[in-house]
């Protein structure tokens, strides 16, 4: 078990945090638990977690990352809905990289009970 703290930044082992979403094992029960797993498979790589989690009627037919980015810290700055009692929400975050930063209103939509991104507006 890799004791690592997530990228996400919660103070969780990757493997009990996002882990056990990008592996499978369960799904984000938030739209900004899955805003946040997200974010952790963008500095994994993982970019079939990404297109697994992403709305099909916006999905890309695939999706190329950067090896060279590195990604440095998440920050949410609010969220509105996107609970278990929703089937919307969005996640307004920062997310950090070498270099710069990343500011996006995300929106999420539950398909069959779970999570998915649906876009995003980026601001500055």
């Amino acid at each position: 078990m890799t004791t690592r703290t997530c990228p996400c930044g919660l103070p969780e082992p990757y493997d009990s945090c996002c882990g056990r979403f990008h592996a499978g094992a369960s799904s984000a029960p938030t739209a900004e638990a899955l805003m946040r797993s997200r974010y952790s498979a963008f500095v994994q790589g993982d970019a079939g977690y990404l297109l697994r989690t992403w709305h099909p009627r916006t999905r890309p037919a695939r999706l190329e990352l950067d090896p060279g980015m590195r990604w440095t810290g998440l920050e949410i700055l609010d969220t509105a809905q996107g609970t278990a009692f929703h089937t919307t929400g969005t996640v307004t975050f920062r997310a950090s990289y070498r270099g710069g930063s990343l500011h996006e209103r995300s929106r999420f939509e539950r398909v069959d009970g779970a999570w998915v991104y649906v876009d995003g507006e980026f601001s500055e």
